[in-house]
């Protein structure tokens, strides 16, 4: 496992100094969010950051597109731009979001769309070689391991897998149980540590439950590549080069280190 970054963290700081940053905390990666940084539609912008990426020794982990299946037709850019995007990113995978309400709030009806808009997209993904994940948040079918697992398995294309990150307030043993539980879907980490929503602490307070979940990672998943930072207590590099030490330490410990 290689320690990353998705450029949300620096959402205010170009490709250039989040390529340099990310080179100077020595990491692998970096999942570039499909928001600013590389917008869908913008081929030559996708090329260009792709360059950036590749030219300082750094690996391209995801496209983190902002897609919500079911209702993105209506709403957003179309998936053939996300994924033509991710293409020219050079991203092997390409992370969506599950609709745009909770799983106790979608009907019938949306979780139906949503599940076709999965569906579609993961073989639309499937024959351009890129993989399709969806975000484990709030707000989404997602919220819930119990929706996710009801999710994926309705989808129930070899394309569609999901990442993943803790819930604010869940305990380790939770954690590790919802890492067990999605492991055949399990396609990334994405690593914080907050005490409550406006409480960023730093990554080094979280030692207890991380090492947890990353030697889960390691035992159930092991064909995970990345786990990668996401959100600092202050958007600095200092801020940067303290959580990723702190990570790059932990994934060493469970097998592997950055080049």
């Amino acid at each position: 496992m290689l320690p990353g970054l998705l450029s949300v963290t620096f959402r205010s700081r170009s490709p250039q100094e989040i390529v340099a940053w990310a080179r100077q905390a020595r990491l692998a990666a970096i999942e570039w969010g499909g928001d600013i940084h590389v917008p869908p539609g913008d081929a030559a912008r996708a090329r260009d950051v792709r360059r950036l990426t590749e030219e300082a020794g750094l690996t391209v982990s995801a496209l983190g597109s902002y897609y919500r299946a079911g209702s993105a037709a209506k709403q957003g850019p179309p998936f053939a731009a996300v994924l033509e995007t991710a293409q020219e990113l050079g991203a092997p995978c390409i992370r969506v979001w599950a609709g745009t309400v909770g799983s106790a709030e979608t009907d019938t009806r949306q979780r139906a769309e949503i599940i076709a808009d999965l569906r579609v997209i993961a073989q639309q993904a499937a024959v351009a070689g890129v993989r399709v994940a969806t975000e484990w948040h709030a707000g989404t079918l997602t919220d819930t391991t119990v929706s996710t697992l009801a999710l994926l398995r309705e989808v129930d294309h070899p394309n569609l897998g999901t990442f993943w990150q803790p819930r604010i307030g869940d305990t380790v043993e939770q954690g590790v149980a919802d890492l067990r539980a999605i492991a055949s879907w399990l396609g990334a980490v994405h690593v914080f540590h907050w005490r409550t929503v406006q409480d960023r602490r730093p990554l080094a307070e979280g030692e207890e439950p991380w090492r947890a979940y990353l030697a889960e990672v390691r035992a159930c998943a092991p064909a995970v590549r990345f786990a990668s930072l996401e959100f600092l207590p202050q958007e600095t590099l200092d801020d940067l080069l303290r959580d990723a030490a702190t990570l790059a330490r932990w994934t060493a410990a469970v097998g592997e280190t950055a080049p």
